[in-house]
């Protein structure tokens, strides 16, 4: 019988989407909700975008941990979503930063780069499938 335990890098997926994102989601926005007044209606719009994005993110967790039907799907989507909002918060100028352009341009390569390898991950995992069967 094969071993279907949430453990090793599946673990630190889930460990990602329902500790590590939320915190960097809340930390960054509690450095930059100060520029409301400021940058308009343009930056509601990234903070929602990211509010929802970290929401589904946790969702997928939540999923993947619980070993839901269609878990893995849902991560797939929730990685998806999250390189878009990425690509909508790095390239649009309505989220503060402090940072010169090859900076932001080394921080959205990296972005895109964890959510690719976790996509990865999800569809050559022996331990994903495993652990959801048919489902992934």
């Amino acid at each position: 019988m094969p071993d279907t335990r949430i453990r090793g890098w599946l673990l630190v997926l889930c460990a990602l989407l329902l500790v590590g994102t939320p915190l960097l989601f809340a930390y960054s926005t509690s450095l930059a909700i100060s520029t409301l007044g400021r940058r308009g209606p343009g930056f509601v719009v990234i903070l929602v975008a990211r509010l929802m994005a970290v929401s589904f993110g946790i969702a997928a967790g939540l999923a993947l941990a619980r070993r839901r039907p269609g878990a893995v799907g849902i991560a797939r989507a929730a990685l998806v979503v999250s390189a878009a909002v990425d690509l909508l918060t790095y390239l649009t100028p309505f989220f503060p930063r402090n940072l010169p352009s090859s900076d932001v341009t080394l921080l959205l390569v990296a972005a895109l780069t964890h959510d690719a390898v976790w996509l990865a991950y999800l569809a050559r995992s022996r331990r994903v499938r495993q652990t959801y069967g048919d489902d992934t």
